[in-house]
C-alpha cells in the first residue's frame, strides 16, 4: 500500500506528457522511448527530411524546453507573519522566482486557472531580464535574491534572445496551468511584440490567438520621430475549441450603466415616478459626458419607465424577407396588428408572446402601426469587450501613489480599472475562478480582484507570483523602507484590501436602523440603539469578502537530498558529512508546517486548503482539508496503536515521517494495518 517516498521534487511533466502519448498511442512507446517517427506517421505526417519549414528559432530555444520540464528541488515555506487572514483567505502571495514556482505549482493547480494576467519586463535595455541557470535554477536563484538585479541592454549582443529564453519555459508552463476555457493577456510594447506573438502561437497554438488589444499610456515630448502613446495586450484562449463548444460567450458590462443605474433611482425617488422628469434629469446626465466618451452609447436609451431607460429598436422584421405572417392582437384595441413586410422576427406566435410578456415588444397607440422591439438598457448592460482601452497611464500612477500616502514607490504601475475590467469579462462571479500572475509587480491583479469581489459580491481568487528584485539604494522606494519589490507588493495588498473593507458600506450597502439609512459601521454606533443591529448587519455584508492572503516564500526542498559534487580522496570527513546528514531526511531547521506544506504540493493539494492541528495519544497530527483529505504525522516515537487510531477521521491518505516511527517494525505494522483499512501510506 506504500505507493512511494516522497523525493522532493516537483511534478515530472516529462513522465507526465509520456504517459499520455502512451494512453493513446501505445505502439510509439518501445521501452519508455517515445518513437517520434511512427508518432508523426500516425497523424499523417511522414519524415521527408525536408529541413526548410518554416519555424522560430533562437539560440537556446532547446535549452529553454529542457529547463521547463527540469523538476524543481524547491519548495514554499509558509510566512503566517506577513499575510493577513491567514486562516480563512483563498488568496497567495508567493515570493520567488516565477519559473520555479511555476514548476512547484504544477501538481495542485494543473488545469485549475480560469485567467492569466502578466505584464512581464517589455525589454527595453533597462528593465531586468532574468538570467536563468540551466544546472541549478535553485543555487541561482539564491544568488539574485542576495543582488542587485541587471538590465539588457543590446550592447549584450543577445539581447532578443535573452529575452526569449526568459519567456519561453514560463509560458510553456503556464499555458499547463490554464483550465481549457481559460485565457491568457500579456501586457507588451513594440519592442518584444513580435517575438512574443511567435512564441504564444507557438505555445497555445495560433488557432487559439483571439486578439492583440491596445490601451493608452503616456507619450513623451522629446521624442525623436514619433510620440508613440500605446501599448498592447496579447490575448489567447487555451483552446478555442472549448470555448465555442461550451457556448461561452464573453461580455462586459458597458461602461457608466452603474452611474445610470444611481441616478435613476435617484431621480425616481425624487420626481415620485414622474417619468418625464426623470428622463430630462438622465439626459442632464448623458450631456455632462465629454463628446467622445463610449458612456455616451447609453443616450440612444431615449425613454423611461419602472423598468428603467429603453429604446424603441424597430426592426421586429425577419431578415431578408420571407418570414413567418401570423396574426398578432394588439393589447388594447384588440385588433389584429399590421404585419411587417418581410415577416415577423419571431418563427412562432408562442415566441413572440413571450418576449410580449418580458415586455420586449412595443405597441403603437392603435393596431395600423407596426409593433417594434423594446431595448431595455438595464438588461443590455453586457457588451463585447472594445479592443482599445482608454485608460491613461499616469492616472494609474495616481492612484497608486495615493495608497502609498502620496509616495511613488513603484513605476507605472497597471491601471485597476483595466484589469478589474478583464477579471469581469473573463471569469465567472461565484464560481471561485482563480486569477494567476506570475509577474505580479505592484501587485495590481490583486487589487482589481478584491475590488471587483467587493463590487459584485464575487468569491474569485488570486495566485501572484513575484521575484524579490532588490530596490536601489537610491530609488523612493528604498528611502521609504522597502528593501525589494515584493514588499511594495504585499504592502500595496494589506493597505488596498483595508481600504476596500472600510468604503465597502457606503459603496455598495444602505442599512437602515431606526428609520435613518447607515452608510458606515463608524455612522451606525453613533446611533444609541440599537447598535448590535447595526454591527450585525454589517459584519453579515462583510462575510464573504475576502481581502486576506497567504505568503509564501520560494526555498530549497526541507528535505535532505544527497550532494553529488565529486569529493577527492582525501575529503573524507566531508562524506562522512554527508552520510550523517541523510540519517534524518527532514532539515532540522525546518518546522512542522514547512514539511506539510511541501507534502501539499507535491501531492496536489491546494495550498489554501485548511490545516488543522490535533493530538492522538499525546503526539501532534495535521488534517488537510475540511473533510481530512490527508492526515500528516511528524511526531517521533509512533506505534501501530497510533496508526490504527490515526484511521477513525477516514483520510484517503496517510503521510508519515520515516524519523516518526520507533522502529523498522513499527513501520511495517503500520503498513498492514492502513492496508486493512484500505488507506494508502506515504513516507516522507
Amino acid at each position: 500500500m506504500i505507493e512511494h517516498t516522497m523525493d522532493g521534487f516537483s511534478m515530472n511533466i516529462e513522465q507526465t506528457n509520456l504517459d499520455k502519448l502512451r494512453s493513446v498511442f501505445p505502439e510509439c512507446v518501445s521501452e519508455g522511448k517515445l518513437d517520434i517517427d511512427k508518432l508523426l506517421s500516425l497523424c499523417g505526417e511522414y519524415i521527408d527530411n525536408d529541413f526548410e519549414k518554416y519555424k522560430f528559432e533562437w539560440k537556446g530555444k532547446a535549452d529553454c524546453l529542457r529547463l521547463a520540464q527540469k523538476r524543481s528541488t524547491g519548495t514554499l515555506r509558509p510566512c503566517r507573519e506577513e499575510s493577513v487572514d491567514w486562516d480563512t483567505t483563498q488568496n497567495l502571495y508567493i515570493e520567488g522566482d516565477n519559473l520555479e514556482v511555476l514548476k512547484l505549482l504544477q501538481t495542485a493547480y494543473y488545469r485549475k486557472v480560469k485567467m492569466i494576467y502578466i505584464d512581464p519586463p517589455y525589454n527595453t535595455g533597462n528593465d531586468f531580464v532574468y538570467a536563468d541557470d540551466f544546472a541549478d535554477p535553485m543555487a541561482r536563484y539564491k544568488e539574485v535574491t542576495q543582488q542587485t538585479t541587471k538590465s539588457n541592454p543590446e550592447t549584450m549582443g543577445r539581447f532578443h534572445t535573452n529575452w526569449l529564453n526568459m519567456m519561453y519555459p514560463r509560458l510553456r508552463l503556464a499555458a499547463n496551468l490554464l483550465r481549457d476555457d481559460g485565457v491568457i493577456f500579456i501586457s507588451i510594447d513594440d519592442a518584444e511584440l513580435y517575438n512574443l506573438k511567435k512564441i504564444c502561437d507557438e505555445v497555445f497554438g495560433e488557432e487559439n490567438y483571439v486578439a492583440t488589444l491596445v490601451y493608452d499610456k503616456n507619450r513623451k515630448n522629446d521624442a525623436k520621430y514619433f510620440s508613440v502613446g500605446h501599448e498592447y495586450m496579447l490575448v489567447y484562449f487555451k483552446s478555442a475549441a472549448t470555448i465555442y463548444e461550451m457556448g461561452i460567450v464573453l461580455r462586459a458590462t458597458k461602461e457608466g450603466i452603474d452611474e445610470v443605474k444611481e441616478e435613476f433611482q435617484r431621480l425616481r425617488t425624487l420626481y415620485n415616478d414622474d417619468w418625464a422628469k426623470v428622463n430630462e434629469g438622465l439626459k442632464a446626465l448623458y450631456a455632462s459626458w465629454p463628446a467622445d466618451d463610449p458612456r455616451k452609447s447609453l443616450a440612444r436609451f431615449t425613454r423611461v419607465d419602472e423598468k428603467g431607460p429603453y429604446r424603441d429598436d424597430g426592426n421586429i422584421n425577419w431578415p431578408g424577407g420571407g418570414g413567418p405572417m401570423y396574426d398578432v392582437i394588439h393589447p388594447i384595441t384588440g385588433k389584429i396588428c399590421k404585419k411587417p413586410v418581410s415577416g415577423w422576427r419571431y418563427p412562432t406566435p408562442e415566441r413572440l408572446q413571450e418576449e410580449i410578456a418580458k415586455g420586449h415588444v412595443v405597441f403603437g397607440k392603435d393596431e395600423t402601426t407596426v409593433p417594434r422591439v423594446r431595448m431595455n438598457l438595464f438588461e443590455a448592460d453586457k457588451e463585447v469587450l472594445r479592443s482599445v482601452h482608454f485608460s491613461y497611464a499616469q492616472t494609474a500612477t495616481n492612484e497608486f501613489v495615493k495608497i502609498f500616502d502620496g509616495k511613488r514607490v513603484f513605476e507605472n504601475p497597471k491601471s485597476v480599472d483595466d484589469i478589474k475590467k478583464l477579471v469581469e469579462y473573463i471569469t465567472a462571479k461565484t464560481d471561485g475562478d482563480i486569477i494567476l500572475d506570475f509577474f505580479s509587480g505592484s501587485a495590481t491583479t490583486a487589487h482589481a480582484v478584491m475590488q471587483l469581489n467587493a463590487e459584485d459580491g464575487g468569491n474569485r481568487r488570486f495566485i501572484l507570483v513575484q521575484l524579490p528584485e532588490l530596490c536601489n539604494e537610491k530609488s523612493e522606494a528604498y528611502k521609504a523602507g522597502y528593501k525589494n519589490i515584493c514588499e511594495i507588493g504585499k504592502e500595496r495588498i494589506r493597505r488596498a484590501g483595508k481600504k476596500i473593507a472600510e468604503t465597502i458600506y457606503e459603496d455598495k450597502f444602505a442599512i437602515k436602523i431606526g428609520g435613518q439609512t447607515v452608510a458606515s459601521l463608524a455612522s451606525a454606533v453613533e446611533i444609541i440603539q440599537p447598535k448590535e443591529e447595526a454591527v450585525q448587519q454589517i459584519q453579515e455584508k462583510l462575510k464573504g469578502l475576502d481581502v486576506g492572503f497567504k505568503v509564501f516564500k520560494l526555498d530549497t526542498s526541507n528535505l535532505e537530498t544527497w550532494d553529488a559534487t565529486p569529493i577527492e580522496n582525501e575529503q573524507l570527513d566531508l562524506l562522512y558529512q554527508r552520510m550523517n546528514s541523510m540519517i534524518h531526511r527532514v532539515k532540522p531547521e525546518r518546522t512542522d508546517l514547512d514539511m506539510i506544506y511541501e507534502i501539499m504540493l507535491k501531492l496536489g493539494v491546494p495550498l489554501t486548503y485548511s490545516v488543522t492541528p490535533f493530538s492522538i495519544n499525546n503526539k501532534t497530527v495535521y488534517g488537510v482539508g475540511d473533510d481530512c483529505l490527508l492526515l500528516i504525522c511528524l511526531a517521533e516515537n509512533v506505534q501501530p496503536e497510533d496508526v490504527e487510531q490515526m484511521t477513525e477521521y477516514a483520510p484517503a491518505k496517510i503521510i508519515i515521517s520515516r524519523d516518526s516511527f520507533a522502529d523498522d517494525t513499527a513501520m511495517a505494522n503500520a503498513y498492514y494495518v492502513l492496508r486493512d483499512h484500505g488507506i494508502e501510506l506515504k513516507l516522507v
